[in-house]
């Protein structure tokens, strides 16, 4: 079983769609192994964000991951960093595929609703970013 880190964005808590968002989860077989609704502030967002720190979009996502709460995930199943992917849909959700979670859900392509792991060691660090080993139950 493989695990990936996911996040519910504040876009889509705002908006009352966290549950039909963990819904699709559930529905795709994924197994939700950790869950929590926490208020990042800048800091953590900006350590979350690090590996963007350089890019000109930077301080206006850590400034939108900070601005309400968010939902932050650990998701397992097998292929979960790949089937997580294909359920979120493209980033930009004007790209996305239909009945994927930015196409129903999604703003823009700064509010999309959902965040992912992109590959194993990226889900290394995002995991422990956020649950300690007694918190995942699975």
């Amino acid at each position: 079983m493989e695990r990936t880190f996911a996040i519910i964005k504040p876009d889509a808590v705002e908006r009352g769609l966290s549950g039909k968002i963990i819904t699709k989860i559930e529905e795709a077989g994924f197994a939700i192994v950790g869950m929590k609704k926490i208020h990042l502030s800048r800091a953590q967002a900006e350590g979350f964000y690090y590996v963007h720190k350089e890019r000109p979009f930077f301080n206006d996502l850590c400034s939108f991951m900070s601005r309400s709460p968010v939902i932050v995930m650990c998701l397992q199943k097998e292929n979960a960093i790949a089937d997580w992917r294909t359920l979120m849909g493209a980033t930009n959700p004007a790209n996305a595929e239909p009945g994927t979670i930015r196409k129903e859900f999604a703003k823009n392509i700064e509010e999309n609703s959902s965040h992912g792991s992109d590959a194993p060691e990226t889900a290394a660090f995002e995991i422990p970013y956020f649950f300690n080993s007694f918190e995942l139950v699975g």
